[in-house]
């Protein structure tokens, strides 16, 4: 059953993270069709049973959460364990619907999309819209563990554990469903699903309606490289939450003086790109753009190389408030797939 896919939205609306309005409530009716649609498929899905334990980092809402940098630690976890993790992506944002192993030496954002090349440069990465023939793919590479980087809502995979990250700003916004919120699916249909909850940001925003699920609490904390310290800069970024990257700036000590919000995953025009270097260079201001953005400029040609070449980029990682989390993830994902290989 194929239902609309809104991931590809230029930006998710305002009112979605606000009290309910007129327009959720003039949505409504259209959201319980979805809504409808939407746990059917989760529910009625033939999950496949993989030969390999799989951990599905993902959201209860539309946007960004933190799912990629809540991927990338739980790999470095499972390196630290001494075995092999692999990606598992749908590659959102990119041209091409091929199934590919990632190559760094080759691909750019428009084969695979953004944000498998970040997760390529910490384990092998498949980008597919078949999930049991990535799963496949990542086999033959001899991996050890799937890191699933979202797909909680699919019905093609059963994972052996299921994390879901939240944010703690946002958290599930005016709480309805698509189009009328920013829910994926009915709460109710989602939580049947989940193992575990990853709030980002502020421990005292937790979601009160969810009990008796395994909560962990982390924090983004920006990489630094640059002394931002009354820095003029011009900040550009096309990711789910562009405020929240244009917060942190601040807080390193950056003054905005321009800055350039564009949708997520969204691939900029050398129009868009020219217009950002002349304003930079017109007001004498330094580039600054997020790794998400940058892999997008990655492996361009022209002035998109130009523009990579000169701008500040800052990377994120998670950083969980307790580290054995992540070890204990790991060891739960295990455990569950040796169960799940006993009933069989």
């Amino acid at each position: 059953m194929k239902i609309f896919d809104v991931r590809y939205m230029i930006k998710t609306p305002l009112f979605w993270w606000k009290s309910q309005g007129l327009c959720s409530l003039f949505l409504y009716p259209i959201s319980l069709i979805y809504g409808a649609i939407s746990s059917i498929r989760m529910k009625y899905g033939q999950r496949w049973n993989a030969p390999i334990p799989i951990i599905c980092v993902g959201g209860f809402v539309m946007g960004g959460t933190g799912k990629t940098p809540t991927a990338l630690a739980l790999a470095s976890a499972v390196i630290d364990k001494n075995l092999k993790p692999g990606f598992l992506s749908r590659g959102y944002g990119r041209k091409s619907t091929l199934s590919l192993r990632v190559d760094l030496e080759k691909h750019g954002a428009y084969d695979v999309g953004d944000e498998p090349l970040l997760l390529a440069q910490r384990a092998t990465v498949v980008v597919t819209n078949d999930r049991k023939m990535g799963v496949k793919m990542l086999l033959q590479e001899r991996v050890d563990i799937i890191i699933m980087d979202d797909g909680f809502h699919s019905a093609d995979l059963r994972a052996d554990f299921s994390l879901i990250v939240v944010d703690s700003h946002r958290g599930l916004g005016n709480g309805l469903v698509f189009p009328a919120g920013p829910l994926r699916v009915p709460l109710s249909r989602q939580l049947l699903y989940v193992d575990a909850i990853l709030y980002v940001g502020d421990t005292k925003n937790i979601i009160p309606s969810i009990k008796n699920k395994l909560i962990y609490f982390s924090k983004l904390e920006p990489r630094l490289k640059f002394d931002f310290s009354k820095t003029r800069v011009l900040a550009f970024s096309g990711i789910a939450d562009t405020k929240k990257f244009f917060t942190t700036i601040q807080k390193l000590g950056a003054i905005i003086e321009k800055h350039y919000s564009f949708g997520d995953h969204a691939h900029l025009s050398d129009k868009k790109i020219e217009c950002i270097l002349d304003q930079a260079q017109q007001d004498n201001l330094v580039l600054v753009t997020t790794e998400k953005d940058a892999m997008r400029l990655y492996k361009r040609s022209g002035i998109a190389e130009k523009l990579l070449s000169i701008s500040i980029v800052i990377g994120v990682d998670m950083i969980f408030q307790d580290p054995t989390n992540l070890s204990d993830i790991v060891d739960k994902t295990i455990l569950s797939f040796d169960n799940r290989n006993s009933c069989i």
